[in-house]
């Protein structure tokens, strides 16, 4: 295995550096909890049958408090896919828990929204303070203090995230991640793209795009292209809080299930009980986080991780900012094309090699550190292995040393690209990112007029009114978490893609957000500071020139007036009401900027 990359090991000093000080309070919280040990031994009589009055057949081992109690945050529900599989989850975990000695209780459940549900809809404004919610209902199932450790359940877009947020608060208590796995794999994304691109020009009818979304997502499981919630998954496998290869593993199959119950007998083993207390915050430091934008720009995964990472991270007292990611990017190879970075899905992209290809390339070639702590021990070699069923045990084995298809899944000396293909943009526009893993490079410079929106729809009204004929930079403003959330603007990808494929050069600027499904058109996004905090982004108008340079890294507007002009304002009375936005109020006027997570509680 080759030494530590000299970049890799600069930026990780520098996040050290500059954590330093929240760093070092939050391990001493979290050794003083530590310290005064197992909670329950510190509850009344009365509040511990409160506790255990519900637990059946555990209730004589849980008041004997000799053996270790593994505390379940599940995310389940049955409307959406992903979390469907979590029914029965607990049964399975509280079957292997006895088995190995311990007890195990349903702590409490977060919220699980589904932004492919709520997208280009009044909903997709809570979404991403959802994650906020997630760290808040997690941290009140963990408030009874009476668990020795926790598993987490959860997969998609903003419950990941939030769950480490709660864990990181909790970070005394050990604790594993559980995932469910993607669905089986349906018509090809491509396909499903196709379709989604002949209905917005009107040459499909609403019933050849539902036919096409339905053969697309069709059963429990995530959905299968890389985006935000297989993203997470890759993230908590690099980071360690996963069974290694439990990320890609199909729901209702023997192995998934074996995966979980080994999760509930490795909990058992790592609390404060035994000789093997491996606590979730120490876990997550600043190397673990540095090893998570690898894997992000490796795979080239979804940009709303640039969000949410900032935000794990404080929880854990470590302090990320925008120029870690686009330096990290510039040494990371893309070794992976998966939809919408490529035709393939992350069921092909397993098949191919996964992650523990990937882990095991970046690993040799010292782009990841291997003196990290994980769930399972020390180091990333567990994580270069695979789950297998063997004569009905679970066990892992070597994993893959080549890809089996190159066109998804490439060596570090032979990768689609040299960089992970996400850059920080700066400019008299503001900061803000861009990802480029999909954006051909003739694209990566954009000069264009402006033409200014303050939401989605007017975009779309425009694009059906025929009113772009030219090339174009279209600014959607007042997107941002102060102003209404920070909504994805995913309902404009087939619009601008549209546009693109007519041979105009187009680009997205905006303070909101776009996922990884901005695809092959040049989105700058997470706009910082966002208008509606009188960011620069406010001072723009129609037709001011303005170039987008994601090989430069600048975002700027060539008006010479420009620094003159006052600020506009806009109208957000509509953002404040229906659809539960009345209940955000207070997460809208507390939200952070983007560029530190946009959270509102740490």
């Amino acid at each position: 295995m080759a030494s530590l990359h000299p970049e890799i090991a600069r930026i990780t000093d520098r996040i050290a550096e500059r954590s330093r000080a929240r760093r070092a309070a939050y391990l001493a919280r979290l050794d003083q909890a530590a310290e005064d040990g197992p909670a329950r031994a510190h509850l009344s009589c009365s509040n511990q049958a409160h506790a255990y009055a519900g637990a059946g057949p555990d209730q004589a081992r849980l008041a004997e408090d000799r053996a270790p109690n593994i505390g379940i945050v599940t995310s389940y529900n049955d409307m959406l896919s992903a979390h469907a599989p979590f029914r029965d989850y607990p049964e399975q975990i509280k079957a292997a828990a006895r088995a190995a000695g311990a007890t195990a209780q349903v702590a409490g459940g977060v919220p699980a929204m589904c932004d492919g549900v709520t997208q280009s809809t009044p909903g997709m404004e809570l979404s991403l303070f959802s994650r906020d919610v997630i760290a808040l209902a997690a941290g009140v199932a963990l408030s009874h203090n009476t668990f020795d450790a926790a598993l987490y359940l959860g997969v998609c877009d903003k419950i990941v995230p939030g769950l480490v947020m709660a864990a990181a608060t909790f970070g005394h208590v050990p604790g594993i991640f559980v995932p469910a796995g993607p669905m089986t794999s349906g018509i090809s994304n491509d396909e499903k793209a196709k379709v989604r691109q002949r209905f917005a020009t009107g040459e499909a009818s609403r019933e050849e795009l539902m036919a096409a979304e339905m053969a697309a997502y069709h059963g429990p499981g995530t959905c299968t292209f890389y985006g935000t919630a297989n993203t997470n998954q890759m993230l908590m496998e690099f980071m360690g809080l996963h069974l290694p290869g439990a990320s890609f593993v199909n729901p209702g199959t023997p192995l998934r299930a074996a995966l979980t119950e080994a999760a509930a007998t490795r909990a058992a083993a790592i609390t404060a009980l035994g000789n093997d207390y491996t606590p979730l915050g120490r876990i997550l430091d600043e190397k673990a986080f540095v090893n998570g934008i690898v894997g992000l720009m490796a795979t080239g995964g979804s940009t709303n991780l640039v969000l949410h990472l900032p935000a794990m991270a404080r929880a854990a007292g470590i302090e990320l900012a925008v120029e870690d990611f686009a330096e990290i990017s510039a040494v990371v190879p893309l070794m992976a094309r998966v939809y919408p970075n490529g035709l393939a899905d992350v069921n092909h992209f397993h098949a191919a090699g996964g992650l523990a290809y990937m882990i095991g390339e970046l690993r040799d070639a010292g782009l990841l550190h291997d003196d990290v702590r994980t769930v399972v021990g020390t180091g990333l070699e567990a994580y270069t292995r695979e789950p297998r069923l063997i004569d009905g045990r679970l066990e892992w084995v070597e994993g893959p040393k080549k890809s089996e298809n190159a066109r998804i899944l490439r060596p570090v000396s032979d990768p689609f690209q040299p960089h992970g293909g996400l850059a920080q943009l700066s400019g008299n526009l503001g900061l803000g990112v861009i990802k480029v893993s999909a954006v051909a490079p003739d694209r990566h410079v954009i000069e264009a007029p402006a033409r200014i929106f303050h939401d989605q729809d007017s975009v779309k009204a425009a694009f059906r009114a025929g009113e772009f004929t030219s090339d174009v930079v279209v600014v959607v403003r007042f997107q941002g978490p102060r102003a209404n959330g920070m909504p994805e603007l995913h309902g404009l990808t087939p619009v601008l893609s549209v546009l693109q494929e007519r041979g105009l050069r187009v680009a997205l600027v905006t303070d909101g957000r776009m996922s990884g499904a901005s695809g092959k058109v040049p989105a700058a996004i997470h706009v910082s500071p966002e208008a509606a905090l009188g960011g620069p982004i406010a001072r723009l108008r129609d037709g001011d020139m303005v170039r987008l340079d994601a090989e430069a890294g600048t975002l700027e507007v060539l008006a010479e007036d420009f620094d003159s002009r006052e600020p506009v304002s806009a109208d957000l009375s509509a953002n404040r009401h229906g659809h539960g936005r009345e209940l955000f109020e207070l997460f809208r006027q507390n939200a952070g900027v983007a560029t530190t997570g946009a959270s509102c509680v740490v």
